[in-house]
């Protein structure tokens, strides 16, 4: 079951002690040593409160602990140990003191080795890292290395990740977060040389800069609107009728798998229709697709979309699909949340009826199947369709306000959600909630950071220009809240006449988000309105400076039922486009970033072991001097969303061509599953990925042994927003049949005619005839005896024709 640390009811108060800059010394404070750029390394000068000067304590949460400085050193005749003798939550840590006396200054864009030694009872020990903001002051910045019992002294060693913008000072030691005592001594700190030479441009120099796009010469067979990235590299492309009221009739479903390594499709038979289904990744490598539809909306348009309880895996080695049990509602247009401990969370979605599920379902990983609704904790809330539920790392859900269709949820428009305490509390901060329709949400890299980006944004009820906001949280504060990131570059976009310069505030829906292995995010494709008027802008977004570089746009239109995806070699592809008048755009792009056009790539020429473990150190081998290395979550998108999407720093001890890597102990960070491994050089320029499998459950149990548990932080661990329980039961909501912004008085269920025009379009007969005619809608007949948009004013039964439109 899906479970996480208990927090305390308050405000958590960390146990600190301020700068030592007076008090008894029993010797002369040592200074740090010309390499070494720690003060009182080896805790041989002492301080006040029972510290050693530049040292002090810090933790939080409910445990029992202890802080001494002991004879039983590695050098000298000092050490010191920390140890927790009850633990419910939280953890305790000895600091280099937060001062400008003793804390260790950096360099921005500098990489610093740590290294110290220790004796461990536990496992539960992390090598933590806070850093002093020029702005913002000290906050914590990152984990870096879980350190193994050792019942003698062992030394360990890691490098940081490349100092952040703004960071003049870090501050690091060891947390203890499980019952046991760590004792440690002789830390040292030395900044890392820069040996790399400057990038030589392969390309062009506007391809350097901007990247490239090519249209390759074989087209996708099928309608896909569902991209899978398979632990073998190859895609699972997903269309199932393919929103095709004429294959649904015929029940002709379809999918392919596509293989870059040769550029081919196989199609594979497909058992439902999955149009519209949800789809995650188990930590096995296969993929679980949920749900899909059972039934287009009726032709006089009182019988909207219906969703099926079917649920399949498929499996990428023999390609095959096979049927698992049935969920416990439809749910057309569900999210799914890969969690912690393999389990799989999902909410909203249309129903058999057409109405809105207020089912939350969990697959139980170690159960093969959906779990009955009596043993899945129930709020009774309607999430809406394709909700952005992102894992946070104390295993709570964040709802970024992304979703499909129409309005928001109630409230703030984002939210916290508690499994365990079965709480929803809103996230205050963002902007035009109710324009934020196919937005993308991305976690941003790190995971470590917990940090989410929104992108862009309509409304297919309103049907106003899509938006330029952005919008970034930051989930380690104690209570976060949106903050205004920076808006999305203009591009142009077609009306129907060609392509025309963006202006005002025009942005786009629609959007495609991927994050990139040199830690940055691709932003691409889009429209401007519901189902039409494609926006070609593609940008790239830097989380360290929050700025947006403008690329190279992809030439393809890519808007409603599109979708873009990193591949294992680094590049991006993106797939589909299914305008309002019905058609389906079969070609493909691939985008090559411009960190492949800086020379040759590093080569990861072996890795020792491809089952990892948490809390574990793997080793790889390298052609090349290295700065990082990361896991990426291989995509499993569709409609702008893929919440399971995240790159996970692995912090890195190195020895020339050897590098050994850093495993988080949290499984809320890398949920179990297979992942794409990059190695990165100081230019940004990754390897090609190796898979890697972070094993499930069965690697999770902290008992005996040296298995370690996740270490888990006390963010967001005081929001003010309000906070909603379990409603009353109820079987669902009410949802309006015209759901998805189209009205079916006209042509087929594959064909949306906006029940809102775009303002510009005008109310009268004729304007909306001429922008149909302008987007290809071709032959409109009339189902039933209804026209609410007035379109066949001669009553012949044929929307737009030569009567229709003549003045009277």
């Amino acid at each position: 079951m899906f479970r996480r640390h208990t927090r305390p009811g308050r405000r958590t108060i960390l146990l600190t002690v301020g700068a030592l800059t007076a008090g008894l010394l029993l010797t002369t404070p040592q200074p740090a040593s010309a390499a070494n750029l720690v003060k009182n390394p080896g805790f041989e000068t002492a301080g006040t409160d029972g510290m050693p000067y530049c040292w002090e304590r810090s933790g939080w949460g409910d445990n029992d602990f202890t802080f001494t400085t002991v004879a039983d050193a590695h050098s000298g005749s000092r050490a010191m140990k920390v140890e927790l003798t009850r633990r419910a939550d939280g953890d305790r840590k000895a600091l280099i003191t937060e001062s400008a006396a003793c804390a260790p200054v950096v360099s921005v864009g500098r990489q610093y080795d740590l290294g110290l030694w220790y004796r461990s009872t536990t496992p539960d020990t992390s090598l933590t890292l806070f850093r002093h903001d020029t702005t913002a002051g000290w906050q914590y910045w990152t984990d870096l290395k879980t350190l193994p019992i050792s019942a003698g002294w062992s030394e360990a060693t890691v490098r940081t990740p490349e100092v952040p913008a703004g960071t003049d000072r870090i501050s690091w030691g060891v947390s203890v977060y499980g019952t046991g005592s760590v004792t440690t001594d002789d830390y040292t700190m030395d900044q890392v040389a820069d040996p790399v030479p400057e990038p030589v441009c392969t390309g062009t120099a506007e391809e350097c800069g901007d990247g490239r796009w090519d249209v390759l010469p074989t087209q996708n067979p099928v309608r896909s609107m569902h991209s899978v990235v398979l632990r073998n590299g190859k895609v699972l492309l997903i269309a199932g009728s393919g929103n095709s009221e004429e294959m649904f009739e015929a029940g002709t479903f379809t999918s392919a798998v596509y293989d870059p390594a040769n550029g081919t499709y196989k199609q594979i038979p497909t058992p439902d229709d999955m149009f519209c289904s949800g789809h995650v990744q188990l930590d096995d490598g296969r993929v679980l697709v949920m749900s899909g539809n059972k039934g287009y909306p009726s032709a006089d348009g009182t019988v909207g979309y219906q969703g099926y309880k079917d649920s399949y895996l498929f499996d990428p080695v023999t390609e095959t699909y096979s049927r698992t049990n049935d969920m416990n509602d439809g749910h057309w247009y569900p999210s799914a949340t890969i969690l912690g401990n393999g389990d799989v969370i999902s909410f909203g979605g249309l129903k058999e009826d057409s109405t809105g599920s207020v089912t939350a379902e969990l697959w139980s990983d170690a159960a093969n199947k959906w779990l009955p609704l009596w043993q899945v904790n129930q709020t009774w809330s309607y999430w809406g369709l394709y909700p952005s539920m992102i894992l946070m790392q104390d295993g709570r859900l964040f709802y970024s306000g992304s979703h499909t269709f129409g309005n928001n949820i109630p409230g703030t428009g984002s939210a916290v959600y508690d499994y365990a305490a079965n709480t929803v509390t809103e996230v205050p901060g963002l902007r035009r909630k109710d324009e934020r329709d196919q937005s993308a949400s991305v976690l941003l890299p790190p995971a470590q950071d917990q940090r989410v980006l929104t992108i862009g944004g309509g409304n297919i009820d309103s049907n106003p220009d899509a938006n330029r906001l952005t919008d970034i949280i930051d989930l380690k504060q104690a209570d976060p809240a949106y903050t205004a990131g920076p808006p999305l570059p203009q591009g142009t976009v077609d009306l129907g006449g060609g392509a025309v310069p963006q202006t005002g505030g025009q942005g786009k829906m629609y959007v495609s988000a991927v994050l990139l292995p040199d830690g940055k995010v691709l932003e691409t494709g889009g429209a401007l309105h519901n189902r039409a008027d494609p926006v070609y802008e593609t940008s790239i977004f830097d989380p360290a400076t929050e700025t947006f570089d403008p690329v190279a746009a992809d030439p393809e239109a890519r808007g409603y039922h599109s979708s873009a995806f990193l591949l294992p070699d680094g590049r991006v592809m993106a797939t589909g486009d299914n305008p309002g008048n019905g058609s389906w755009n079969h070609d493909v792009s691939l985008y090559t970033p411009p960190y492949l056009l800086k020379g040759p790539r590093p080569d990861i020429t072996s890795v020792i072991d491809k089952e990892w473990v948490y809390g574990d150190t793997q080793r790889i081998t390298v052609d090349r001097p290295i700065a990082k290395a990361e896991l990426i979550r291989p995509a499993a998108v569709t409609h702008s969303s893929d919440p399971n999407q995240r790159f996970v720093d692995l912090p890195l001890s190195v020895d020339g061509d050897n590098v050994d890597l850093n495993v988080t102990s949290n499984p809320n960070l890398a949920p179990p599953g297979w992942y794409m491994l990059f190695a990165v050089d100081a230019n940004g320029v990754p390897s090609v990925a190796e898979w890697v499998h972070l094993q499930g459950p069965s690697a999770l149990a902290a008992a005996s042994g040296d298995t370690a548990a996740a270490h888990v932080h006390s963010f967001a661990d005081a929001l003010e927003g309000d906070v909603d329980g379990p409603g009353r039961k109820r079987a669902s909501v009410e949802v309006d049949p015209a759901v998805a912004g189209c009205d079916r008085h006209y042509g087929s269920a594959n064909v949306c005619v906006p029940t809102v025009f775009p303002a510009e379009v005008g109310k009268t007969a004729a304007s909306r005839c001429a922008w149909l005619k302008a987007n290809d809608y071709g032959r409109l007949r009339i189902n039933g005896k209804d026209d609410p948009l007035r379109l066949d004013r001669d009553r012949d039964g044929v929307a737009c024709g030569k009567g229709d439109t003549r003045k009277r």
